[in-house]
């Protein structure tokens, strides 16, 4: 699989501002689904349960050749929720063409992220996810920002530029494939990025204060931006969740909090786990 520049160089910057600026526009930061979630409960029967029950629940990460950084894998994983087993696992190599722009990763993964979400869907398998994980932040993200390059399709006019810092806040990796989709996706970062006056040692501080495992992230602006959460007792780091599309952030903390053996939500260690053993492989490591 090969990934293609949909124009050139010089406009790629414009055009993604313009695209993500419409995207963003369809994000639904509520729960708009027909399942039901379960209780959080270690004796958990899910077949008592009625009504229809979360059951598939997708995982997806790209993992990169550490001697080529444009070749990557791309992994997409259902598991069953009841059990965290996978029951679906596929994976493709890509070579990617279009650059890393910070502030529009999306442009860079979702595509190939699609195209296996199309394809299991296609094979029209029962196990097609319900709810998405992603690794990378929804809400909870930065603003575009271009830095000098070589390259003249990072050169902008500051109008271009105050536009981008306008319209990029807060619509990361899983707000852009939940939209794209059509489905309930959750943000999960391994790390904080500097948004709305949070900070990592901000965030590690008070969350060290408090005797809660979850900490709501509330920005300088007063917007609640996502939650940090000590996922396991044996982790002293916390994980970032974030509001994709057409969920909750309460029901996103519930969500992951179901998930997790160790740190990182099972869909989305799977997802990893897989990705850079289908890079070793194929001799790509």
């Amino acid at each position: 699989m090969e990934q293609r520049p949909s124009s050139s160089s010089s406009q790629l910057p414009n055009n993604w501002i313009e695209i993500q600026d419409s995207l963003k526009k369809q994000v639904i930061k509520e729960d708009e689904f027909n399942w039901k979630l379960p209780p959080i409960n270690s004796n958990l029967n899910f077949d008592s349960l009625s009504g229809e029950i979360l059951k598939y629940v997708g995982g997806v990460d790209l993992s990169f050749s550490k001697n080529n950084p444009s070749i990557a894998c791309a992994t997409l994983v259902v598991l069953d929720f009841s059990t965290l087993e996978v029951v679906h696992e596929d994976s493709a190599i890509v070579k990617l063409h279009i650059p890393y722009v910070p502030g529009f990763l999306a442009f860079r993964e979702a595509p190939v992220l699609l195209e296996l979400l199309e394809k299991m869907k296609k094979m029209g398998l029962s196990s097609y996810p319900q709810l998405l994980m992603v690794d990378g932040n929804g809400l909870l993200h930065p603003r575009g920002n271009f830095l000098k390059s070589k390259s003249s399709y990072m050169i902008m006019s500051i109008c271009s530029l105050l536009k981008s810092l306008e319209s990029c806040a807060g619509f990361g990796l899983a707000c852009h494939l939940g939209v794209l989709a059509n489905l309930p996706t959750i943000g999960i970062g391994k790390n904080l990025h500097h948004v709305d006056g949070l900070t990592q040692s901000r965030v590690r501080q008070q969350l060290g204060n408090s005797c809660n495992d979850i900490f709501t992230l509330i920005g300088d602006s007063g917007s609640t931006l996502g939650a940090a959460m000590r996922s396991t007792e044996a982790s002293q780091k916390p994980i970032f969740i974030s509001v994709g599309h057409r969920i909750s952030l309460a029901s996103s903390i519930k969500i992951v909090e179901l998930s997790c053996r160790f740190r990182v939500p099972e869909p989305i260690r799977q997802a990893d786990i897989r990705s850079k053993d289908y890079l070793r492989k194929h001799g790509l490591n």
